[in-house]
Parts: structure tokens; sequence; C-alpha cells
């Protein structure tokens, strides 16, 4: 019988294509007051998986809309009531629940300071929802294991899509229209041979640059959440900086390289700690000592980054398993998490 992680990968190209669908309205009414505001600035506010989903939404504004983008702690408002200038810029709010007093505390505060805020979440209604100028069902439908995936994707999606409309960019707004057909592919690649090889690790890396930094953090928290094993993720370029003291014979290296401007530099870390006898991967046809580990290219940088996380969730759920864990059920964790 499939795990509810298992069902949940594998809904996730008809999620997507759902929310591309049922939440279109939504998608281009928040991206219009982007547009119209013009902000000179992001914040996300997030937690998580959902803080991952940011931090990809950020590197994908910064490349695209030319405007800097930062993480603001959600208990800036929640726990030390800072009231923050942000009348120049605009908010993201991400939560699937839509109900963390603290999260709702950053979207409310963001939205009394004149940012335009727009709440992306799986739960309308919800406070996150109220609390925010524009809110948009992220259309992920019930998810039922703990670790989230298919929200997970459906968060940056929707990011992608408000980028879209606020920059007007035909380009990705092409690429995500494609994004369920090639998420059809991506689901069902096989990175069994990164399974045999890492028998009994009991800690790794996870590396990337730019949105596939985003990819390689949300990795490395779905190895601890799932398999209680001890993963962290680096950029490719900050592993040399000192981590890479602990990188001795087979020390286990996955690298997530997207078909973008860092893919040739990200190749190249990952050789050298192949050279070094690391137990190296890489989602780059690019590497010569690295091992290969199969990927889908979407035909767009941002897309590819994304597409990523599919064949990992489908490795790490069969792993979590092989390991005698329940990824449905973690043990010590919960569905909804509510921080002050």
């Amino acid at each position: 019988m499939q795990t509810h992680m298992r069902q949940e990968i594998d809904e996730i190209p008809e999620a997507v294509q759902r929310l591309l669908d049922g939440s279109k309205s939504e998608l281009a009414a928040a991206g219009r007051a982007l547009r119209d505001k013009d902000p000179a600035f992001l914040i996300t506010i997030a937690r998580g998986s959902s803080d991952h989903a940011a931090t990809f939404i950020k590197y994908a504004v910064e490349l695209t809309s030319g405007r800097p983008v930062a993480s603001l702690g959600p208990s800036l408002a929640s726990i030390y009531g800072a009231r923050l200038e942000l009348g120049a810029g605009a908010a993201i709010a991400i939560s699937q629940s839509g109900k963390s007093p603290d999260i709702v505390a950053m979207a409310e505060a963001a939205t009394k300071s004149g940012a335009v805020t727009i709440a992306l979440t799986n739960t309308l209604p919800s406070p996150i929802a109220g609390a925010s100028a524009h809110a948009v069902n992220i259309n992920a439908g019930p998810e039922l294991a703990v670790a989230a995936t298919k929200s997970f994707v459906n968060s940056i999606v929707a990011g992608l899509v408000l980028l879209s409309e606020w920059v007007g960019d035909q380009g990705l707004k092409a690429a995500i229209g494609n994004l369920p057909s090639h998420f059809e592919t991506a689901v069902k690649l096989d990175w069994s041979e990164l399974a045999q090889e890492l028998g009994e690790a009991d800690s790794l890396y996870m590396l990337g640059r730019g949105p596939a930094l985003a990819i390689a953090s949300e990795a490395a928290l779905k190895f601890k959440e799932t398999s209680n094993m001890h993963a962290e993720a680096y950029s490719a370029a900050e592993v040399l900086h000192g981590p890479v003291a602990l990188v001795e014979k087979r020390f286990p290296v996955v690298t997530f390289a997207a078909r973008d401007a860092a893919e040739a530099s990200v190749a190249e870390i990952a050789d050298s700690l192949a050279n070094k006898g690391a137990l190296a991967f890489a989602t780059s046809d690019k590497v010569k000592k690295a091992r290969q580990l199969p990927f889908v290219p979407t035909g767009h940088p941002l897309t590819d980054a994304l597409a990523l996380i599919l064949p990992f969730y489908g490795f790490v759920e069969a792993w979590s398993r092989a390991k005698g864990f329940n990824p449905d059920a973690p043990v010590a964790l919960k569905k909804v998490t509510e921080t002050l």
C-alpha cells in the first residue's frame, strides 16, 4: 500500500494544473497589484518548507525583476512588536495552514505599513488571508503526510506566476504552463543508484546555487523529517569555505544543478569534491568525476531548478521506508506547527 507521501508526490503534476486553472484570477489580480505598485523591494514571511519556497521565490524575483528581496523573521511582529517601514514594498506570506500566529502577525503588520501583501495558502478562508490584501489558494488539495511536498511545489509555482504577471515575462509564463507535463516525467525518474551508494551513511551535504540552493535546503529538511538523517544544505561555493573539512572518503554530497548560469561552476565544485574521495552526485551532464543523477530539462532556468525536487521526493520517501521509518508520520513532528 502506498504511503500518503508517495501519493501526494505523484499528485504534484495534477496539483500544479489545478493551481494554474483554479487560481488564475486570484494570481492575475495579485500580479496586477504588484505591477501597479512597482515595489522598490519585496519581503517574504514564512517558516519551514514554506521558507524554502520563499527562498526560491527570492532568487526568482531578484534575477527577473531586479528588486531586492529579504526574508523577515516573523517574531519581529509577534514577539518584538517592531514597526517596520514597508510602505514602498510588497510582501509575500506563505503558510499552508494559514494560521500560524507569528506569520499572521507579520503579514498584518506589513499590510498596516502600506505594503502590497499577498498570502499564498492552502487553506481559505484563514487568518493569513484576512491579514493580507490579496490571498491566493495554492490549490494543492489535502496534504495528509506530515512532510510537505505538493504544497511546497505549488507555493513556488504560485510565486512564479505572480512574478511573470508582475514583469510580463512571456517566456516564464510559457515555461510555467508546460510544468505539469514536465513534472509527469520528473516524478518518475529513478534515483535508486543514490540509495544503493548511501548505504549506512548517517550524514550528508546537499548543495546548490541560486534557486537550486532553495531545493537543496528543502531536500536536507526532508532527510531530517522522514529519515532522522543529518543533512545540511550549503551554497556550492560556501561549502568550500569551511564545511569541506568534513568531506572525507565516501562522504555523501548531492549537488542540485539547474540549467542556468551557475551550472558549470556547480559541476566543477561537485567534481572537486569527488576528487577528494567524496561520494558525489549531481543533476548535471557537465560533471566529469561526480556521478550524474537523472533530471528533466524544462527549457527555462527557473523551472529547471524547481523540477529537481520531484525525483528527490520520490527517492527520500523510498529511502525512509527502507530504513524502517514511516514517512507519513515522523516521530515528534506534527502537520501544523503554530509558533508565536
